[in-house]
């Protein structure tokens, strides 16, 4: 052993040719991002006219399962992608800061088309919320009124390489007590609060 051992570090030794090729050198990080990069499950609900061109994505013409995100969940424990497809509305919303709460880590959101992204063009509306990052943190957003299946692959792909530049070390999901944060639902009453400005609510009553 000791011998092959000097021949390997030689400095003019050569792999052999039956073996070049055959051996990769990779790290925990990027095989662990691999498969997850590789195995995204979207959620399978849609709000507005974007989930038609969500399910046109699908579909053979441009075939998503190229990507290894063919795999819809009906159920929110067995996604890790919340794809926001569609005008999110104060009377909606509770229930997607709840499908989200109850979708286990890693997970994603993507804000598909101008309605999820900002209200769109139903920003000035009384019903409709202006961008769904006002209480869940989005990942990718995809802009378009509604997006085209291409747009949406696109940033599916650019959802792929934030995986891939991930690392175990700083990931939330893997910091102490992360599996006990959740994001309080929206109250919707009058008007929808947000549980977490309650404190400057209550300042703001008392002054007035």
């Amino acid at each position: 052993m000791e011998k092959n051992d000097d021949k390997l570090n030689s400095p003019g030794y050569e792999i052999p040719s039956e073996l070049q090729g055959q051996v990769a050198v990779t790290t925990l990080d990027r095989l662990y991002n691999w498969g997850r990069r590789s195995s995204v499950w979207p959620m399978m609900f849609g709000l507005a006219c974007c989930a038609i061109e969500m399910i046109a994505a699908q579909a053979a013409r441009y075939d998503m399962a190229r990507f290894g995100m063919e795999v819809m969940r009906p159920s929110p424990r067995q996604s890790d992608l919340l794809l926001v497809s569609g005008t999110v509305t104060k009377k909606m919303l509770p229930i997607v800061v709840r499908l989200y709460n109850q979708m286990p880590e890693p997970k994603y959101v993507v804000a598909m088309g101008a309605c999820a992204s900002g209200g769109g063009p139903f920003k000035e509306g009384y019903n409709v919320v202006a961008g769904i990052d006002k209480f869940l943190p989005v990942d990718v957003y995809i802009p378009g009124c509604p997006p085209t299946p291409q747009a949406l692959i696109h940033g599916m792909i650019k959802l792929q390489e934030k995986i891939d530049r991930q690392s175990i070390k700083k990931v939330r999901w893997y910091q102490e007590g992360a599996d006990q944060v959740a994001i309080p639902e929206p109250i919707l009453g009058p008007d929808l609060i947000d549980p977490r400005k309650l404190p400057q609510i209550k300042q703001v009553a008392k002054k007035g």
